[in-house]
């Protein structure tokens, strides 16, 4: 029997992927949202329904309201009621420090990982809150220890964007905490996804108290359990998955 539908953003690869077999698995149906590598998550959408779960993979640029609004729109059609969103689709943005960046990638790194995981979150409130006529549900955003660190060399864009996104999900737990909804975000550390480069977790090691970089099934873990009846009490929280970091 189906617990309702979450939406995954950037789910076709990496963590996002992990999640979206998790919750499946778990018995959620689940919306695969990708930007550009369709087979990746058309993938990931039939291997959840070849173990017989429920899942459709869908295109949408997290940073254009109006695909997102869409997104939305056509997962609630084909799956059923929304009852939450895992926003965890952004990107690295150019490796530089800030006085060799350009306007034009800090825009897009901004668009993506900040306003992206607003516009989705908006979309998200207006199908879940109680004041909207909704049931309830839970949003959980995917952050990184780099916003408490400072971020790698080169990376200290990204890192303010997660701490942006720290920002944004106390204060979205706030408002709409009496509306039914719990909003959290997981921090991992490094981990061995696309995202981040052979060089990058070498470098990482010697900084990591557990000796290892961590895996998207275990940062996975994390988000399907703030997702799940089992942290009913949890809203505004950070939860860290950084081996110790």
């Amino acid at each position: 029997m189906t617990q309702g539908l979450i939406i995954v953003t950037g789910g076709g690869r990496g963590i996002g992927a992990a999640v979206c077999r998790k919750l499946a698995a778990a018995g959620y149906s689940v919306a695969v949202n990708y930007a550009a590598d369709a087979a990746a998550a058309e993938a990931v959408a039939a291997a959840i329904r070849e173990t017989g779960g429920r899942a459709q993979a869908f295109h949408a640029d997290v940073a254009d309201p109006a695909a997102v609004k869409s997104l939305f729109e056509n997962a609630v059609d084909a799956l059923g009621a929304l009852v939450g969103l895992v926003n965890n689709a952004g990107i690295i943005g150019v490796s530089a420090r800030i006085d060799a960046q350009e306007a034009v990638d800090l825009a897009r790194l901004f668009a993506v990982n900040v306003l992206g995981t607003m516009h989705c979150a908006k979309e998200a409130v207006r199908r879940l809150s109680t004041r909207h006529g909704g049931a309830g549900g839970a949003i959980v955003n995917v952050s990184s220890v780099a916003a408490r660190l400072g971020g790698l060399a080169g990376g200290v864009p990204y890192a303010t964007t997660k701490g942006a996104i720290e920002t944004f999900t106390k204060g979205l737990a706030n408002e709409v905490a009496r509306e039914g909804i719990r909003v959290n975000a997981v921090a991992p550390g490094m981990t061995a996804t696309d995202m981040s480069s052979a060089a990058m977790r070498e470098a990482a090691l010697a900084s990591l108290p557990m000796g290892r970089v961590g895996e998207p099934e275990e940062i996975a873990e994390g988000i399907v359990w703030l997702m799940s009846p089992a942290a009913a009490y949890a809203t505004g929280t950070v939860l860290t998955i950084s081996g110790g970091r």
